[in-house]
């Protein structure tokens, strides 16, 4: 197999890691020294950081794979995975990993989270550090919990039931798969992650969990609480609102497309006349008609059990 452009490849598999770089000065020669002989190309972009990791590591360590590229105003993590997404398909890379500056991912673990794409097994492929109980009990507890709440809503925008731990930054895709997406429109910001798994899982991309705990040191995260709880739900729900719409509307209709609609109306008239005729009733001080709780009652089950039968169906729809 001929290599890539810059003629580096000295491997049958042309794999190349990206690396944003920012305020990881104190991690990121050990994470680039790391990186074995399975990896052809190593990109580092240094997304304008303040303690300048670009030029410590080009002047720390000698390594012809690397490559740092800078960028003159800070982008934020996804900005720079995807510059460096660009550049590696550029040089001709068959496989891209994307691990973070900060040491918090075993690079030993690259082999192990690229199989599964070189067996035809996955297009995408991301660490997932809840697999192992050990591992867990030695991860933070307000992480743990995090992940746990935005584990659940992630499922929810993306269609993707079977990943866990979403925003786990340790991943590979196939060039191919990559090139069908439009980066220009993925979050340049830290909702990065969840975003690409968004756009994956409209183009049917095979994602996969691969069991791969993280590193815990003295490092310290740049995401902010007030992302987590306001910036994330909101545009989760941006992109569920996208997902069902084009999944269940615009590229097929079945059963599915019906019941969440009709499901929603009934549950909703349910639950709005049982509030009427229970604040009608306190006012008045007269029991609401057999009749009409009857009708309460059975619009407000009926529209649950069709939302139940759309989401089972979401659940386990592998399209």
């Amino acid at each position: 197999m001929s290599g890539p452009a810059d003629g580096t490849s000295k491997t049958s598999v042309l794999v190349a890691v990206v690396i944003p770089a920012f305020k990881v000065s104190g991690h990121i020669v050990k994470v680039v020294e790391s990186i074995g002989p399975e990896v052809s190309k190593i990109i580092v972009v240094d997304d304008a950081c303040p303690d300048q990791s670009g030029n410590l590591l080009q002047k720390m360590i000698f390594e012809p794979r690397l490559e740092v590229i800078y960028h003159s105003v800070n982008t934020g993590v996804g900005g720079a995975v995807k510059t460096g997404y660009k550049r590696a398909i550029e040089l001709g890379y068959e496989v891209i990993v994307k691990i973070d500056g900060d040491g918090q991912m075993d690079s030993s673990k690259i082999t192990e989270l690229i199989i599964p794409i070189l067996t035809n097994q996955a297009d995408y492929t991301k660490g997932n550090r809840f697999f192992e109980i050990e591992a867990v009990q030695k991860m933070p507890k307000i992480r743990i919990l995090g992940n746990l709440v935005l584990t659940f809503i992630t499922k929810f925008s993306t269609g993707l039931w079977h990943i866990f731990d979403p925003n786990n930054g340790f991943t590979a895709i196939r060039s191919t798969m990559l090139k069908k997406l439009n980066l220009d429109k993925v979050d340049n910001r830290y909702f990065f992650e969840s975003d690409m798994l968004f756009r994956l899982s409209l183009l049917q991309a095979r994602v996969s969990d691969v069991p791969l705990p993280a590193l815990y040191g003295e490092e310290k995260s740049n995401l902010k609480i007030k992302q987590v709880l306001f910036e994330f739900p909101l545009k989760h729900g941006r992109n569920y609102m996208k997902r069902i719409a084009y999944t269940y509307y615009l590229r097929e209709f079945n059963l599915a497309s019906i019941e969440l609609p009709v499901g929603l109306f009934l549950t909703g008239f349910g639950l709005i006349l049982g509030g009427y005729s229970w604040i009608h009733g306190i006012i008045t001080a007269t029991p609401t008609e057999t009749g009409r709780l009857v009708l309460i009652a059975m619009s407000f089950l009926a529209g649950l059990q069709l939302v139940l039968a759309f989401l089972s169906y979401d659940t386990n729809n592998k399209k």
